[in-house]
């Protein structure tokens, strides 16, 4: 990111308590987003959210998934929304994909203003994660935006928002051999290979992928059920517990010595599937409880307003 458009949005921050962690995100920091009115949205991680929002922050804890987002600040000219978590529901969702809400996030391009616990580098976790999953899902051969946007499509399996108000390029969630690279991957596609680049490559080191020398960002991929167990042992221990309970379990000893449990897998297709059904129940959880609190804490008016700007970006979209 540009420094001076860095510093631009870091301001905001000077106008605020002091926080944890900051990111921002969104189609209006895409390089070829021109409408300039678009939201800016920020993450801001803190250590007691009570100091920011009493009320509001227990209705995200009590019913929704640990954040409160207030939209439509006008600051300086501009109009952004803002979400407060508790640093620790951040990490924990990050390394456990229990709610898989704020690891859906950062599983996408983000600009880090304030990273004072390191959360970039804890993050890899995540990004590890990220790619396995979005390999399960793909076929043997596929490319670079294929994946990508496989990744893109995790945390939207299951999101309420998707069944009438989002913009249908964010994601292609049933076509899996889709070449088409959506709009998401399109604007930032450099991002994402920087971001998933030491994972591509410590894949490649291992032979589970291999690349096109002919620079056309082709990909193909080792499906043998070695790998496929591979990729699920790389998957947060929550998902992987929830695959355990629908396809069995069984107790080896990894390399350290230690007792682990290992998801029995009879087949690619089935642990993918069951994969799928795994994320898609937890993203539909997590959605619906962070709609009920967000209506509750938002008010009326906030939350009509909010979306009927999510209904009317689906329309443009699909007309």
């Amino acid at each position: 990111m540009e420094h001076e458009k860095r510093a631009e949005l870091a301001t905001f921050l000077k106008n605020v308590p002091p926080v944890e962690f900051c990111c921002v995100y969104g189609s209006s920091l895409h390089p070829n987003n021109k409408d300039k009115s678009a939201m800016v949205d920020y993450i801001l991680g803190v250590s007691d959210p009570m100091q920011w929002h009493s009320e509001i922050t227990q209705v995200a804890d009590k019913i929704g998934v640990g954040v409160h987002f207030n939209p439509f600040v006008t600051w300086n000219d501009k109009m952004l929304k803002y979400g407060v978590v508790r640093m620790h529901d951040l990490v924990q969702d990050i390394l456990s994909w229990e709610r898989f809400y704020f690891s859906g996030r950062l599983q996408k391009p983000v600009h880090i203003l304030v990273d004072n616990l390191d959360i970039e580098n804890l993050n890899s976790v995540n990004l590890r994660a990220a790619m396995s999953a979005a390999l399960l899902l793909l076929p043997s051969n596929f490319t670079q935006e294929d994946l990508f946007a496989k990744v893109c499509s995790l945390s939207y399996m299951g999101d309420l928002r998707m069944l009438f108000a989002e913009d249908k390029n964010k994601v292609k969630l049933d076509d899996i051999l889709n070449k088409t690279v959506t709009k998401i991957v399109q604007g930032q596609f450099d991002l994402f290979q920087l971001m998933y680049k030491p994972f591509l490559q410590e894949y490649q080191a291992k032979d589970f992928l291999r690349f096109s020398s002919s620079g056309n960002r082709l990909v193909s991929q080792d499906c043998s059920l070695p790998i496929t167990s591979s990729l699920v042992s790389s998957l947060p221990a929550a998902i992987r517990s929830q695959m355990g309970m629908k396809l069995g379990e069984r107790n080896i000893m990894n390399r350290s010595g230690q007792v682990i449990n290992e998801v029995m897998i009879s087949s690619r297709e089935e642990a993918a599937k069951c994969m799928q059904k795994v994320l898609r129940r937890t993203v539909m959880i997590s959605s619906a409880r962070q709609a009920v609190s967000g209506l509750l804490a938002a008010g009326g008016v906030s939350a009509a307003r909010y979306i009927a700007k999510k209904v009317h970006k689906a329309w443009k979209s699909w007309t």
